[in-house]
């Protein structure tokens, strides 16, 4: 269920830049806005995935259009962006954002940097089963929904994170999973971000970091393409 209302704005100060904010009751979220540009609101005006509403996908909806969710909306086998930002493929991505943006591409990767910077390069999830691949090597667990939390920006809009609670497997393996892929009711996910650690309040408070996840059956260029559109 949501829980999540906003009680209050300011600014924090992250990397030495100030940010806006919303503190979110409930569960005592802290999200800022620069962050949220990319994990929950980064689609172009003209751009959406599948059929989705273009404005739930940027973050505008009521409470009544969101629905839980089950784990079989992220089945597949996923890559992490992360190894091509690293490797340069997704140059032509900053360069692609910078000749719209505010910033310089060099400004862009940075952001992109921390935001999908992650030790698992691939997740694989069948039926309650999520498997997290580390340097090769494979960390599973099972996971049964925890429900959604609702997080709320100054500039109002909100985005909706899906949650799932160890139930049983490798101890390494996360306690909680939350995914955000700018959907708020069952629909496959095409891409999402993941938060993963073992303080699911903290999770919600994750601001800077948020790691893209898309098919392994995606070439490197099909990711560009697809970042790009956004």
């Amino acid at each position: 269920m949501a829980k999540d209302t906003l009680e209050e704005a300011g600014t924090i100060a992250i990397a030495g830049k100030p940010y806006n904010i919303a503190v979110v009751g409930g569960s005592g979220v802290v999200h800022d806005e620069a962050a949220e540009s990319h994990a929950h609101g980064h689609a172009s005006a003209d751009h959406t995935h599948s059929d989705g509403d273009p404005q739930i996908y940027k973050g505008y909806f009521e409470d009544s259009q969101i629905a839980d969710r089950p784990l079989s909306d992220y089945a597949g086998d996923w890559q992490s962006v992360y190894l091509y930002l690293q490797d340069g493929t997704l140059d032509p991505v900053w360069d692609h954002k910078a000749e719209a943006g505010t910033m310089s591409a060099a400004e862009y990767r940075a952001e992109y940097e921390t935001g999908n910077r992650t030790d698992v390069e691939r997740i694989t999830i069948e039926g309650d089963a999520v498997t997290f691949y580390k340097s090769g090597k494979p960390l599973s667990a099972r996971y049964t929904y925890d429900g959604y939390e609702v997080l709320t920006y100054k500039k109002g809009n909100r985005g909706v994170r899906f949650i799932f609670e160890k139930t049983d497997g490798d101890a390494e393996a996360p306690q909680f999973i939350q995914f955000s892929d700018h959907r708020i009711a069952p629909q496959k996910a095409d891409h999402y971000h993941l938060y993963r650690g073992d303080d699911r309040a903290a999770l919600l408070e994750e601001v800077t970091n948020w790691p893209t996840y898309y098919p392994s059956a995606l070439a490197a260029d099909q990711i560009v393409d697809e970042m790009k559109a956004h």
